[in-house]
């Protein structure tokens, strides 16, 4: 939030799974609250909808936290969770934490395919020509040139990427505490509009004292450990 902050940013967006993995779910979405009272678009993801109401009988690696997130959070972190909505549209964008084809499904947005049913409902359903996703934990734009479909770029940290207006997109801007591509630092993207472009960037940030808090909470240690190795 600092290294936002310090770029300029005049809103922020949340693009849901604020807890799931980590030891401080209570902290977490305190902020979040703090944010949605000062304007920030922020939508439901899948790990916040479990940790409203945990399936027993789950027993996916996703959901094995999902009852300790519950107990930690009070009843009114419960119901926040519980409120947001699975999208967000400002005027030709689109928020959603998975694909904007089925949001409550929770399909991924993991290759020209899948963004292509993306952008396809998108435009469809909410007249939205350009969509960011989280859900995928790796930073990746899709996009449509010439042709029918997609066409995959996989973007530089701190290097613009031209986003035009004319043009229908689908960014996948990464995870902040749980990266996939064996690096450890934070991801986070900028949008500007105006200018037509998105930065996306990696920030360092104290992993170690993240794992620790997962140690301590008793959690699994797998869960600790994948934040050094980015995975």
């Amino acid at each position: 939030m600092a290294h936002a902050k310090a770029q300029g940013i005049d809103r922020w967006a949340l693009l849901g799974d604020l807890v799931g993995y980590g030891g401080n779910p209570q902290e977490v979405v305190d902020i979040a609250m703090r944010l949605a009272e000062e304007g920030a678009w922020i939508v439901q993801g899948n790990h916040d909808a479990m940790a409203v109401q945990p399936t027993i009988d789950d027993q996916s690696l996703g959901n094995s936290t999902s009852q300790w997130t519950h107990e930690q959070l009070g009843a009114s972190q419960r119901g926040f969770l519980k409120s947001l909505p699975l999208t967000v549209l400002s005027g030709p964008l689109l928020m959603v934490h998975a694909s904007a084809h089925a949001p409550e499904r929770w399909h991924y947005v993991d290759s020209e395919r899948a963004a292509d049913l993306c952008a396809d409902h998108a435009l469809q359903t909410f007249d939205a020509r350009h969509v960011v996703v989280g859900h995928v934990h790796q930073q990746t734009v899709y996009y449509r040139g010439t042709g029918h479909s997609m066409m995959r770029f996989e973007p530089t940290a701190g290097v613009h990427v031209p986003m035009p207006s004319y043009r229908r997109w689908v960014a996948t801007v990464g995870s902040v505490g749980q990266p996939r591509d064996h690096k450890p630092e934070a991801m986070y993207a900028i949008y500007d509009e105006a200018a037509g472009c998105m930065t996306f960037h990696r920030v360092s940030y104290d992993h170690q004292a993240a794992a620790a808090a997962i140690r301590e909470a008793g959690l699994p240690e797998f869960f600790a450990e994948r934040l050094a190795l980015g995975r």
